[in-house]
This record gives structure tokens, sequence and C-alpha cells, in this order.
């Protein structure tokens, strides 16, 4: 049965390869350490997500992104420079292993630092973690606990949630910068016009 965990709790959690249900700055997620492969496909099990579509990678501060040996393009630096913390997910190409790891197609990978404290300070814990919107593939996101636990009812696999009260963001905006035209691949919390002045 999941319960729902403190913060020292989830990061115990995470450390040895469990998922937990996490508040962000959009909606709840549900995380695994990229330090555990096999947590990570389990996640696509969860959620019923398909192996070709990359689970996002958040993270606490830039080392985190050059320790997992990523080239940050001048692109990308822009719009974290003006986004970051907040609900933007850059994709750049990634080593081969990465990609391989959250699923991502054509050496890819998508980063984002959330503008949430309490999550940063999970992930300043845990390093990065793989993370997607608390739902089935394809179904709408959870804003509460309430609704992380009806969505995943007897779902073993996620063993906890960390409750942050109500949740009341929309998805965040997922920009792909890893070729040379840069592509909207999901509008969320901002619009593709914000990105066309930065980008363009």
């Amino acid at each position: 049965m999941t319960r729902v965990l403190d913060q020292d709790e989830a990061v115990r959690v995470l450390a040895r390869g469990g998922i937990v249900a996490l508040p962000t700055d959009t909606v709840y997620g549900v995380a695994a350490s990229l330090r555990h492969s096999d947590a990570v496909a389990m996640l696509f099990g969860l959620k019923h997500r398909p192996d070709s579509v990359a689970l996002p990678v958040l993270i606490d501060d830039f080392t985190q992104i050059e320790r997992l040996s990523v080239t940050w393009p001048e692109a990308a630096r822009r719009l974290s420079d003006l986004y970051w913390p907040g609900p933007l997910t850059i994709v750049v190409r990634v080593p081969d292993e990465l990609a391989r790891l959250v699923g991502g197609v054509g050496a890819t990978a998508g980063f984002r630092i959330p503008d949430d404290v309490a999550l940063r300070e999970i992930l300043a814990r845990t390093g990065p973690l793989a993370l997607s919107s608390a739902n089935e593939h394809g179904e709408a996101p959870c804003h509460s606990v309430a609704e992380v636990l009806r969505a995943f009812v007897g779902r073993d696999e996620l063993e906890g949630v960390v409750d942050g009260g109500e949740r009341s963001g929309r998805v965040s905006t997922v920009v792909d910068l890893s070729e040379t035209r840069w592509r909207l691949v999901r509008e969320g919390e901002i619009n593709a016009r914000d990105l066309h002045h930065v980008l363009d």
C-alpha cells in the first residue's frame, strides 16, 4: 500500500531504488533515481509509458548536469538562464548510455530545475531524478495526494508520496534543442511565443 512519506523517508526510498511521488512546481510527479536503472525501467511500467517516450530528468543545479557528461549548448544556456528554476524542460544531446536509461531517441534527454525549494532539497540529496507527471500515460496529471493515490491504487511499485498540498500548475513546456533548428515538443506553462523571442 502506498504511504505518505516525509522528505527524509522519500530520500531513503529513492536512494535504495524505490519509486516515490513528489510535488513539483507544476503538478505531482513520480520519480526514480538515475543511479538505479531498474527503478527507472519500473517507472515506465508504472505509468504504462512507451519506452520510446523519454523520461525527463530533474536536477538541483548545473553541477549535476556536468557530472552526467552533458554538453550544454548556447541556446540551452539562454533559456535556462531566463526560465530556470521553472516550468521548462530543455532537451539536448547526451551520452548514449544516459539516453538509453531514460528512453531518449537519438541520444537525447530533457532536463529541468524545478521552482520548488523542498523538491530541490530532495534533489540535492538524491542527485538527478527521472521524474514524469503522476498519471498513467495519456491521462490527466495529478494535482494532490488524493489524486495520486487514486491514480495508482493497488500499484505496489509506488512506495510512497510526499504531501505538498494542492498543486495547481500546468505541465512544463518541453523544447528540443538537439538539432540545428529548435522544436516545441509540448506547450505548457511557458508559451511558444516567448520561446520564439529568445531563440529566434
